[in-house]
């Protein structure tokens, strides 16, 4: 199989984290394929001052998705470790294509509307195992990547954010459905009002120096242009007048164990998602509420907490409301107990 420079196979300088140095004048270590990884999680933060230590990158409404190639097996995982490859095979393609063919790289799948990410488009595709439902779609997926973590043998998660990123736009052939995410190094400020100003989600900052961590960092952050937050479906209500499906979902977010009420969530659908989603809540319906308050809304039909909804919404209330929500769509890469409220990380310089 054809292979990149022998410079892309050298390991990282100096030895992974808790790992011995190799023996003088032997080959360097290698390290196997990982069977998984949790990805790198960024935090909510209003921080709007950055030094030169930080890169940003356009934060993209889609799926976190990571890639592994071993040899000939190709495998596509969610956040959550559930597998993609028969959900987007033109990108399992793609990676199997690449004349590189041991690596790991990290990305979001997103469908693409006049320019920007739709993650309502992208809903159409998600979830669906057949071919021949995957081609009726008829959206084009894209995956961008902005991270490579394993590479020809070697771990490159101990190695700066900066060179990883070097590294993964010099291994791969970006054709197809493949994108590099590029970045910008300064003005940060500056790049999410003009990402804002595009109807983008908003950006993500990185500190350049970063390692990759498998947990949430403060190290990335995200800032976005729209308050968005995940939720927790706990029950619905009955449509009135000439609606069909269901009137609102109630939802809510996990606080130490307890999902919290949040409100109700009754624009955003469209007639089909309505008739839909009723089905899938239908089917879910327990006698009592999920929630560890009493909400008082008459005739509610409870469900059980299975369902994850992606909210846009304004604000938050002082008692803990959302403000002005409307539904964006199903996310079936998290896990209900996973979902908390989101709150900015306190602004503050870089040491």
């Amino acid at each position: 199989m054809r292979q990149r420079s022998a410079a892309l196979r050298r390991p990282p300088s100096g030895p992974a984290e808790g790992g011995a140095a190799p023996e003088s004048g032997g080959a360097p270590p290698t390290t196997p394929v990982p069977d998984s990884v949790r990805p790198m999680l960024a935090t909510l933060s209003d921080r709007r001052s950055f030094d030169d230590g930080w890169i940003f990158e356009r934060k993209l409404d889609g799926i976190r998705a990571v890639a592994f190639r071993d040899g000939d097996e190709v495998r596509l995982t969610s956040r959550t470790g559930q597998r993609l490859e028969r959900t987007y095979p033109e990108i399992v393609a793609a990676l199997r294509a690449q004349p590189m063919d041991r690596f790991v790289v990290d990305g979001e799948i997103v469908a693409m509307d006049r320019g920007r990410t739709s993650f309502a488009l992208l809903q159409r595709r998600m979830g669906l195992t057949r071919e021949t439902d995957v081609r009726a779609t008829r959206i084009k997926v894209t995956y961008y990547l902005f991270d490579l973590l394993h590479l020809d043998g070697h771990d490159t998660t101990v190695l700066p954010l900066r060179d990883r990123k070097q590294l993964l736009r010099r291994a791969l052939e970006f054709t197809g459905p493949l994108r590099y995410t590029p970045h910008r190094n300064q003005d940060g400020q500056e790049l999410l009002d003009e990402a804002c100003r595009h109807g983008w989600e908003g950006l993500i900052a990185k500190r350049a120096d970063s390692r990759y961590v498998q947990r949430r960092s403060t190290q990335w952050v995200k800032l976005k242009c729209e308050a968005t937050q995940e939720m927790v479906i706990g029950g619905f209500t009955e449509p009135s007048g000439s609606r069909v499906g269901f009137g609102a979902l109630l939802v809510g977010t996990y606080d130490h164990g307890r999902l919290r009420y949040a409100g109700k969530v009754g624009t955003g659908f469209d007639t089909a998602t309505l008739r839909r989603l009723r089905q899938r809540l239908d089917a879910l319906e327990q006698p009592d509420p999920p929630f560890d308050e009493p909400v008082r809304e008459r005739a509610a039909h409870w469900v059980r907490p299975e369902l994850v909804a992606q909210v846009g919404f304004s604000e938050w209330t002082r008692d803990g409301k959302l403000r002005h929500p409307r539904f964006l769509g199903l996310r079936d890469d998290k896990r209900p107990t996973e979902v908390v409220r989101e709150r900015p990380a306190p602004a503050k310089e870089s040491p």
